[in-house]
């Protein structure tokens, strides 16, 4: 049987609208929702709309709904795809994967497979470009690829900091975190995401200079001799410190190319202005 295989994210995996529409890479939009109005994250509102509204409101958020689901799978249905592969946001920061999972199992006459990536933002996006090269290469089958992006898991690694632990806090997306005392002396944590897609404490530095550059020696520190990597540095409204920091890699022979983008509005909800993070992803020899 011949394999038309399409491929589902959604918004918080940060890819550039430009790069989903180019690899025919379908995204379900979360949602930003105030009090009398709610948006599609990365539709139609933009995280500079989100950063000028907090001083009156700090929105809430919600995931894509079992319709909107159905009625995306039912069109790449209608549009001759037998497979898709449905790669989204940690289960332990959002049920959007559990959404994904019960409309999946309801699908008929279309396989359904659903990735839960354990992480987010460019975490979340390069398992997305990966499976767009698997198909591209036409070498593997829909259970391989599906097999090889749960295992490209292990090889992506994400560490960040906020400026403030508020945001995570109001969401309820804190996790594992600890640091509400280390906020007074100024305790940076820096945070990554476990084996079950939650945000825990890596280690802690005291002062947002320092956080960086801890940042900047982990990445480092991880890099393997003849290993190559890709490096996404993301922010919410820090863009000078997020191009510094990709001026300090770019002499990093290893790391053959680096991104810098921002996080989605939805993201920003939760983490905040302030944010910077690094995803570090290695690349198949």
């Amino acid at each position: 049987m011949n394999e038309k295989i399409a491929i589902v994210t959604d918004s918080t995996s940060d890819l550039k609208r430009e790069d989903l529409d180019k690899y025919g890479i379908k995204s379900l939009p979360l949602k930003v929702i105030y009090k009398d109005r709610q948006y599609q994250d990365r539709v139609d509102i933009t995280p500079a709309e989100v950063y000028e509204g907090m001083k009156d409101e700090i929105p809430t958020t919600s995931m894509p709904s079992p319709q909107e689901i159905e009625d995306l799978y039912t069109e790449l249905k209608g549009e001759g795809y037998t497979h898709i592969i449905s790669i989204h946001i940690s289960s332990g920061l959002s049920a959007t994967y559990s959404n994904c999972r019960m409309v999946a199992e309801q699908m008929d006459d279309i396989e359904v497979e659903v990735v839960d990536s354990k992480m987010l933002s460019m975490g979340l996006g390069r398992l997305v470009l990966y499976a767009k090269d698997l198909i591209a290469a036409e070498e593997f089958n829909f259970a391989e690829i599906v097999e090889k992006v749960e295992a490209k898991r292990e090889k992506v690694e994400i560490f960040f900091v906020v400026e403030t632990l508020k945001y995570l806090k109001k969401g309820g997306r804190i996790g594992k975190v600890s640091g509400t005392i280390g906020e007074l002396l100024n305790i940076k944590p820096i945070i990554s995401i476990d084996e079950d897609g939650e945000y825990y404490t890596f280690t802690k530095v005291r002062g947002r200079k320092k956080s960086i550059k801890k940042m900047y020696s982990l990445i480092k520190n991880r890099l393997k001799d003849g290993k190559k990597y890709c490096l996404d540095i993301m922010n919410a409204a820090a863009p000078e410190e997020a191009q510094n920091l990709s001026d300090k890699f770019k002499d990093i022979p290893s790391i053959t190319d680096i991104f810098i983008g921002e996080i989605s509005p939805v993201m920003v909800v939760h983490a905040g202005p302030g944010l910077l993070g690094l995803t570090l992803t290695e690349l198949d020899d």
